[in-house]
């Protein structure tokens, strides 16, 4: 029987994500380029649908491995931004989609994205500013409740320098707090583009010799194989 054409499996392909099935247009895709590994268009639609299970650094690949097949075709770039865009890469993103735009300048879908991803650089770079300050608002507002409650509950109040010392303590450890949150998000994101762990570790994977001194390794010592040929077990 004969093995049906790339572009035959690549419509199998097509067809699943129309019925968004992304998985199974994966398999197909991924059957057509092993057929024809230097058509960029399957690199393209593969990096589609593993987008859209949220497989970041396969999507990521197949935009690079498209970008390298074809650098003049703005889609490869498109699908790249659109990975960036998705796991909150902005500025990435931005000029991922300004080099799409630059080989089709007329695209209204690549202009609006490439907004899209300028307001997201906007709000990142407010929550940058803003949250840190936010963090050490909340810790005056804890300092000064400190400070209610020692002048209600105890009979000698504590002296009122000390109080606005804590205070400010408390402000900056809300500070540093909200700072370190951010950098956390970002560390977050960086990790949605690294490869998936490798659960089979190659230290772990037993090498040709190995197997070769497993397969000469006697199962039994000389004395033990007589016992065993006198019992006829052997």
């Amino acid at each position: 029987m004969e093995e049906p054409s790339p572009e035959a499996i690549k419509e199998l392909g097509n067809n699943a994500v129309k019925n968004q099935k992304y998985e199974e247009a994966i398999l197909h895709y991924t059957h057509a380029i092993k057929l024809d590994p230097n058509n960029y268009t399957l690199h393209s639609n593969r990096s589609f649908a593993f987008l859209k299970v949220q497989q970041y650094y396969f999507a990521m690949e197949d935009a690079n491995e498209t970008i390298k097949l074809n650098p003049s075709w703005p889609k490869g770039y498109f699908r790249k931004a659109e990975t960036e865009y998705a796991t909150q890469h902005y500025l990435a993103a931005c000029e991922s989609y300004q080099k799409a735009l630059e080989l089709k300048p007329d695209d209204i879908n690549l202009i609006e994205a490439l907004n899209r991803a300028k307001k997201e650089i906007m709000k990142d770079r407010k929550a940058d500013e803003v949250i840190p300050w936010l963090g050490a608002g909340i810790g005056i507002v804890v300092g000064v409740i400190i400070v209610i409650a020692d002048c209600i509950f105890t009979h000698k109040p504590t002296h009122p320098l000390l109080m606005a010392f804590v205070t400010i303590i408390i402000a900056m450890v809300g500070y540093g707090i909200a700072k370190t949150y951010r950098y956390y998000i970002k560390c977050q994101r960086d990790g949605l583009l690294e490869p998936p762990a490798d659960l089979l570790n190659e230290d772990d994977k037993p090498d040709a010799k190995d197997k070769e001194t497993k397969a000469h390794t006697p199962r039994y010592t000389k004395s033990q194989a007589r016992q065993r040929y006198k019992k006829g077990k052997l």
